[in-house]
């Protein structure tokens, strides 16, 4: 998903509410804080990204299918507005990365050999630390 393609109207909500932190006096009076509620389902995205996207955002997600974002780190709504937006296309575009498939390697016989060897002259290292027998 590209930074200039919008989402549905009916898919998104912002409600704003009071912010916490510095503002002085005007903090108290204004709702500059930002809450985007997303509905996953109505974003119209592919099957494998909405999977991965539940997946990897599962903390955020709540029962009725819908993604909440917070946004409170500027003093203005607007930005606010603009920095939860872009949290949520950030999301969207790493759900939608095809995950790298692991091929599962094993350590050849030499590297086997030599680890096993310093193992062992580790361990003699240790027990000559140890007192002798009478």
């Amino acid at each position: 998903m590209t930074q200039s393609q919008q989402f549905p109207d009916d898919a998104i909500e912002f409600r704003f509410v009071l912010a916490s932190g510095p503002g002085g006096q005007h903090v108290n009076k204004t709702s500059t804080a930002v809450e985007l509620r997303a509905d996953v389902e109505r974003l119209r995205l592919p099957t494998r990204t909405l999977t991965r996207l539940y997946e990897q955002q599962a903390n955020r997600i709540n029962k009725e299918g819908t993604l909440v974002i917070q946004a409170s780190q500027f003093r203005s709504q607007l930005k606010n507005r603009a920095d939860a937006l872009t949290r949520l296309r950030r999301m969207i575009a790493e759900a939608g990365k095809r995950a790298k498939v692991r091929i599962p390697t094993k350590p050849s016989k030499n590297a086997q050999r030599k680890r096993l060897d310093s193992k062992r002259k580790r361990g003699d290292v240790k027990s000559q630390r140890k007192r002798p027998d009478p």
